[in-house]
């Protein structure tokens, strides 16, 4: 069996993933100042506040699966993708809301779980 080089990194990475668990919340806050932003501007968000939302959930699908959150980094990824469809077609928002809305309370509960629902 091989040992490993740094005999101290599952505590290094242990101690990672309880910082990234301890930014959760304010990363769902972020997601929902920037949906907020999203729907202030009636049936279709400013492009600004699309870009907000797609910088943070990109954020999240890019780093939450490295630090034991993986399918909340994959459903960021999969809304993300949406949230990327409408700022290049500048329409098609109505979808979107209410899967960013999903992502947020599913997270609310348990942003680590195995499973979305």
């Amino acid at each position: 069996m091989a040992t490993p080089v740094d005999p101290d990194f599952r505590a290094r990475l242990s101690a990672l993933n309880e910082k990234f668990a301890a930014t959760v919340p304010g990363t769902l806050v972020r997601i929902r100042a920037a949906l907020d932003a999203c729907q202030a501007g009636g049936a279709q968000p400013s492009q600004e506040a699309l870009h907000q939302l797609h910088e943070v959930l990109h954020g999240v699908a890019g780093s939450a699966g490295t630090f034991g959150f993986a399918v909340f980094g994959q459903e960021a990824r999969r809304v993300e993708q949406m949230v990327r469809a409408v700022l290049a077609n500048h329409g098609g928002w109505a979808p979107v809301a209410p899967e960013v809305e999903k992502l947020l309370a599913w997270a609310s509960r348990d942003a680590k779980a195995a499973q979305y629902d």
